[in-house]
Parts: C-alpha cells; sequence; structure tokens
C-alpha cells in the first residue's frame, strides 16, 4: 500500500472511521487515508434536467425534492449555476413619473362604514 500523497510504503494503521473502514497514516508525510476510498459519484445528467425542469414548469424545491429523492440545497444550487449560464436580462422599462390615481381616490374617499378594525362596535354605559 502506498501513501496517495508522497507515495510511501511506510503505512500505519490510525483507528477506524464511522463506518468501521480501517485508517491509516503515512510515516513520512502525516497523511491520513483509507484504503479504498470511492468519492461520491453525485447524481446523473438526466436526473438533474428532469430537477431542472420540474422547477421551471413551477414545482417547488421541496415538492421535487419529495418526488425525485434530490435534497432541496442541491436543486437550488443547480438552478443557481444553470442560472448564471444565461444571458445578461435587459434593463427594465423606467418607471413612469405621472400616474392616474382617479378611481382609487374616489373609492378610498367615498367609503360610507364608519366600522372596522379599530372601531368599536357597541359603547359601554356607566351606571352609577
Amino acid at each position: 500500500m502506498q501513501c496517495p500523497k508522497c507515495q510511501s510504503t511506510h503505512i500505519r494503521k490510525n483507528g477506524c472511521n464511522k463506518q468501521g473502514k480501517q485508517n491509516h497514516i503515512c510515516a513520512t508525510c502525516g497523511r491520513q487515508f483509507i484504503k479504498n476510498y470511492d468519492r461520491p459519484k453525485g447524481y446523473d445528467e438526466k436526473t438533474k434536467q428532469e430537477c431542472l425542469t420540474a422547477y421551471v414548469n413551477g414545482m417547488g424545491f421541496r415538492a421535487i425534492e419529495r418526488l425525485k429523492g434530490v435534497h432541496h440545497t442541491t436543486i437550488i444550487n443547480w438552478v443557481k449555476s444553470a442560472g448564471k449560464l444565461l444571458p445578461n436580462a435587459n434593463e427594465p422599462e423606467p418607471i413612469p413619473e405621472v400616474a392616474e390615481l382617479d378611481e382609487l381616490e374616489t373609492f378610498v374617499g367615498s367609503k360610507k362604514t364608519k366600522f372596522g378594525s379599530g372601531q368599536p362596535l357597541t359603547t359601554l354605559k356607566k351606571e352609577f
């Protein structure tokens, strides 16, 4: 067995990890490693595309998580990375300086009801 960092063969055992696999340590460089380490593979492109398509069609992150079994944070990261690939959006049109508010003002000004939140419905009489 060789150290993955310095390729030295001076290796010692160094306990076990949480999954019960044997840890090793290189006596030369101090690097700790396990014998057969397989990096996490991630998700295939088909699953990624299905999740992104579901998001574009209006499905929520947690709903996609329940449907596909992919953590919602992973989906959020995929959406962010896909958004960076899109071209920059055009600037929004400027807000007009003049607006017509006649209908809104008339409606608020002609309210007849005096009751509602903050207005008392009944009055209390004090008897002496």
